[in-house]
């Protein structure tokens, strides 16, 4: 592994406080690398094993002192959660969160091989870089921190290490939600991935969108019934004709626009920032004709001013000359907050008389809101290490372990602090090839959460 050549010490950084020191930059990129090199990748259905990485996490947070509990719902899948006790027993308490698991990786399409961790030119690739084992990592070398320096936040934190979040959450948030809810008495907010990136708006702009919102998930299963038969006759029954045909219409539907608070707050702090003229609320505001105006920033808001379906698996036939009597297909439906019968009346409309459709998943929109003394904090501690950036609310366009903890009373925001270069195109990294992200983002972040975690 080649060494990381960032620097410790950063001009930038002069009013970083005494509890971040050169080992807890250190560790947050020796620990992201360590993760990504624990394989955990969630492949469905419960193919997924998070047991390594949650003892290793467990291991280092009982290094700080802490006495982190192992949970499963089922065999292998397992999750981390401990609590820092703050210095004002009368304080609610406050959660952060990051899942353990990441998606699939095709190696042949990597650049590095993806369950590396190699660290190349001051840059930790590999899967899970950025989605999440960045953000565990960052936490876990600053809870170790702390214990060297002897801190104490106000709050209580409750740490959570979550198992399954790329898939249902089932074995995961969920199940803590559902099984564990004493481990989380307190909370009242959290914090998790997907939020407090360096986002580069063009001319110089840097924006840090701080999620405050999220749309609902709505997988959705659809089945066609017909009538089997050989395939060189006419049947006017094909189960595959009716679900394409459904399958078509979904795909291709506009969706028309709906405005939440967490995106009505969010176009009207671009526009300001643009020197734009806009009313939100006026009756003719036109939502596209804005995004249009606002540039690279408009793809921030872009996939959150409407819902959206998207077809992506079918099931259909087992041979070539044989008409099967059922079809199945699958999609990804995102629901918005207060928009929600909406979705499935379009649904019923849409599928038809020919096709029955249920959710196979279904977990709620969220919004928390922006105009509070929590995302005042959020957006001061961003500013306090990078003053000429400008923080923004934005609406997840997909969903986080965030929907599980809100059963529990808790608000999320997605704030996983990081400063990135010019170029780096963060939101493809999600999911995507050659994941990776800078050392000197994940020295950042741990200063961030510092500050916000002390002073929320």
């Amino acid at each position: 592994m080649a060494d990381v050549t960032a620097p410790h010490v950063h001009p930038d950084r002069a009013d970083a406080a005494p509890s971040v020191d050169a080992q807890a930059y250190d560790e947050a990129v020796t620990f992201t690398s360590d993760l990504i090199r624990i394989d955990t990748t969630n492949r469905g259905g419960g193919d997924c094993r998070e047991r390594p990485a949650a003892e290793y996490v467990a291991e280092r947070l009982a290094g700080a002192g802490l006495e982190p509990v192992l949970l499963e719902r089922t065999p292998g899948r397992t999750n981390v959660v401990a609590r820092i006790a703050g210095s004002d027993p009368s304080a609610d308490a406050l959660l952060v969160h990051g899942h353990l698991d990441v998606v699939p990786a095709e190696a042949a399409e990597w650049t590095v091989p993806p369950f590396s961790g190699e660290i190349r030119n001051g840059v930790v690739w590999g899967r899970g870089a950025v989605d999440m084992k960045n953000m565990d990592a960052m936490v876990l070398a600053l809870v170790r921190a702390w214990a060297r320096a002897g801190v104490a936040p106000r709050r209580d934190i409750v740490i959570a290490y979550t198992a399954d979040e790329e898939d249902s959450g089932s074995d995961g948030a969920a199940f803590l939600a559902d099984a564990h809810a004493d481990l989380f008495q307190g909370c009242t907010e959290g914090i998790g991935e997907a939020g407090a990136f360096t986002f580069h708006a063009g001319g110089g702009m840097r924006l840090y969108p701080v999620a405050a919102g999220e749309r609902g998930t709505a997988w959705l299963k659809l089945t066609a019934h017909g009538t089997a038969g050989h395939g060189s006759k006419p049947n006017p029954a094909n189960a595959v004709t009716k679900l394409a045909r459904a399958v078509a219409r979904i795909g291709e539907h506009e969706w028309p626009v709906r405005l939440t608070a967490t995106v009505r707050a969010a176009l009207t702090e671009l526009a300001a920032l643009q020197g734009i003229d806009t009313d939100v609320e006026a009756r003719d505001f036109d939502a596209d004709g804005l995004l249009q105006k606002l540039g690279p920033a408009g793809a921030l808001v872009r996939p959150t001013v409407r819902h959206s379906a998207n077809p992506t698996m079918l099931d259909a036939g087992y041979k070539i000359n044989v008409i099967p009597g059922r079809a199945v297909a699958y999609v990804d439906g995102r629901m918005l907050p207060g928009h929600e019968e909406e979705f499935t009346a379009t649904m019923d409309r849409l599928t038809g008389s020919d096709v029955e459709w249920e959710f196979s998943h279904r977990e709620i929109p969220l919004e928390a809101p922006v105009d509070s003394a929590t995302f005042a904090r959020l957006r001061a501690s961003l500013k306090r290490f990078d003053p000429d950036a400008h923080i923004v609310p934005f609406c997840m366009s997909g969903g986080t372990d965030a929907k599980h903890f809100a059963r529990l009373g808790i608000e999320g925001y997605g704030f996983s602090p990081l400063k990135l270069p010019v170029g780096f195109d963060y939101p493809a990294m999600f999911h995507g090839v050659d994941e990776r992200v800078p050392a000197e983002a994940l020295h950042f972040g741990v200063d961030v959460l510092d500050h916000y975690l002390k002073s929320a």
